[in-house]
């Protein structure tokens, strides 16, 4: 994700090694010694974290910047998301706020437009969402495979998503596409054989859409085996749509995340209670879908690791921001403000096993934001007010506006 800035800002010269950010309301770092410090200054030197703590003790750095008493977090981790697609669905959405049940099927409709798009198309749509990321906290990026489902359409847009970061997963199986539903055994062949050839030299993950009208327990497991034999880590789609075993597949079979997780069992909360898998929460979808939200108080007080994701998708989650999926939490979800930007932040960088983002430790990348608001509790508080007034990303400034 490259740094960008509003015309008539200035960025530091290529010769800037060292930035201090002073005049800080609220410092939330996510050290275990000091999580947050007020009325503090955090210095990055060389793209990492390398000092923070009382603003009047700040040292000196090549260039400084005033929060002018805003709060600085670490820059957001979304941990899901779908950016590489052509079309619209807006008329679905409607849809569904007028009584009609989402269904895994629309996808079908955004790959056929997909599939027609050029790599030009694809890759500007993409941008701007990524744009929109960043201007709302995004410093780190999923980008999911899964509108192509055919070989040369899905390693093409890895190929593309490839160039916006490095987090890439392909997603063959997110459902059946048209021209195999009379042959569901060829198609699983296919992703599980060229497809996935084709696709492993662009992407670091592979994923399974896993519950009903998508894929199956036996062909998950089958997919994502072939995947994690080419090196690849293990991501899972589950219980979205319905409680079933795709939960306990996912810890079975070590995938770093299972992501919906709308309908969980107490079998399903233990056996996450009892892994590493992180339970990648998507409220987005429960806005877009009508589907009821999870009940994330039940997964925190299990000792289960919880992400917090857009989820960004042109069917079930058309939204880019972070921040509104952390009002969502708060006021849907039981999770305190605290814990919903913990679950955005470290809990999206543990979904993708990155131990250098989601927190401002020192030695960790300077991957960070600065909020017009004096504490963090302002990204519920205020939902759908742009916060953000300016962007780290490696410790390059990306401003995004001014502060009042």
């Amino acid at each position: 994700m490259s740094s960008t800035a509003i015309p008539g800002t200035a960025l530091p010269s290529a010769a800037t090694t060292s930035t201090v950010v002073d005049n800080i309301g609220v410092l939330l770092t996510h050290d275990s010694e000091k999580p947050e410090l007020a009325n503090a200054a955090i210095v990055f030197e060389n793209g990492r974290v390398a000092w923070w703590g009382a603003s009047a003790d700040s040292p000196s750095a090549d260039l400084r910047v005033d929060a002018h008493g805003g709060c600085v977090l670490p820059g957001f981790v979304d941990s899901h998301s779908h950016l590489v697609f052509a079309g619209d669905r807006s008329d679905e959405f409607e849809s569904r706020m007028a009584g009609r049940r989402y269904e895994a099927g629309g996808i079908r409709r955004t790959v056929a437009l997909s599939r027609e798009a050029s790599d030009e198309e694809l890759l500007a749509n993409a941008s701007a969402l990524i744009v929109e990321m960043r201007r709302q906290g995004t410093t780190t990026v999923e980008i999911k495979s899964g509108y192509g489902l055919s070989v040369h359409d899905e390693a093409r847009m890895l190929r593309l998503a490839s160039t916006l970061t490095s987090e890439t997963t392909f997603l063959g199986a997110h459902v059946v596409p048209a021209e195999f539903v009379d042959d569901r055994a060829a198609y699983v062949r296919l992703v599980m054989g060229e497809m996935l050839d084709a696709c492993a030299p662009h992407s670091r993950w592979i994923d399974v859409f896993c519950d009903d009208g998508a894929f199956t327990e036996e062909e998950t497991r089958a997919i994502i085996g072939a995947g994690q034999a080419r090196g690849l880590g293990a991501r899972m789609h589950g219980a979205q749509l319905g409680e079933s075993g795709a939960v306990q597949l996912a810890v079975e079979l070590g995938a770093a995340s299972v992501d919906h997780c709308t309908y969980l069992s107490d079998v399903d909360v233990d056996a996450l209670a009892g892994s590493s898998t992180v339970a990648g929460l998507l409220p987005g979808v429960e806005f877009s879908t009508k589907h009821p939200f999870v009940d994330a108080r039940r997964l925190l007080d299990a000792g289960v690791t919880v992400a917090l994701a857009s989820d960004c998708n042109p069917g079930s989650s058309f939204t880019s921001s972070i921040p509104f999926c952390i009002a969502l939490a708060v006021r849907e979800m039981g999770m305190t403000t605290l814990e919903a930007v913990a679950a955005a932040t470290l809990g999206g960088a543990r979904s993708l096993r990155l131990a250098d983002v989601g927190h401002l430790r020192v030695g960790a990348r300077a991957n960070a934001q600065i909020l017009d608001a004096p504490n963090y509790r302002h990204l519920a508080y205020r939902p759908g007010v742009p916060l953000v007034t300016t962007v780290f990303l490696d410790g390059v400034l990306d401003v995004v506006k001014h502060p009042h």
